[in-house]
């Protein structure tokens, strides 16, 4: 898989629609996570590309909330950016505002991991070190359960994103933890 378009340039087209503090940490955040996941599935020769899909996963989000994935596929090919990166970042929307069903590891990834960094981001600035550093498995579960908690977090897709990857719960919360620590303090 290759990414037509610099790590650097998709921070620009990223901050080009994206002003709020939130979002683009969010996006680094995610980012990161699949950075991470790229090189511990096996992928490490897509790390950059993966890395990019994540960074520019909500780009439409903050302008086009309601035209979320739909936005965000003009956005891109506006900007010449791969028809595969296009689907690729499209996918996370799936049965969402969107008919693209994630196919390859990477999308299921962007798709499992996306709501549950708010959730497990949600939990981590709830302690007293504010981190992802100490948290545990444990902490995320309870809040997990609390609907009210988080409530944009949608437990359902991170559930149908557990299964799409076949993963448990318990296993994909605790590696998405375990990917979060390592991009916690990134800066864009």
């Amino acid at each position: 898989m290759q990414a037509n378009i610099t790590r650097e340039e998709a921070l620009a087209l990223l901050k080009r629609y994206n002003q709020e503090p939130f979002h683009i940490k969010h996006a680094l955040t995610v980012e990161g996570v699949m950075r991470y996941f790229a090189k511990e599935l096996g992928y490490g020769e897509d790390e950059e590309f993966w890395g990019i899909v994540g960074l520019l996963h909500d780009i439409d989000f903050e302008q086009f909330p309601e035209q979320h994935c739909v936005k965000s596929q003009e956005i891109l090919r506006e900007n010449g950016v791969s028809e595969q990166l296009i689907r690729s970042t499209a996918s996370h929307a799936w049965g969402l505002t969107v008919d693209i069903k994630p196919e390859h590891e990477m999308e299921k990834v962007l798709y499992a991991t996306d709501e549950l960094t708010g959730l497990i981001g949600a939990v981590a600035i709830m302690r007293p070190s504010k981190s992802v550093q100490d948290l545990e498995l444990k902490s995320v579960k309870k809040k997990f359960k609390t609907p009210a908690f988080a409530a944009g977090c949608s437990r359902e897709v991170i559930s149908q994103g557990a299964q799409l990857l076949g993963w448990e719960l318990d296993d994909l919360i605790s590696r998405t933890i375990l990917a979060m620590r390592t991009c916690e303090n990134v800066e864009g």
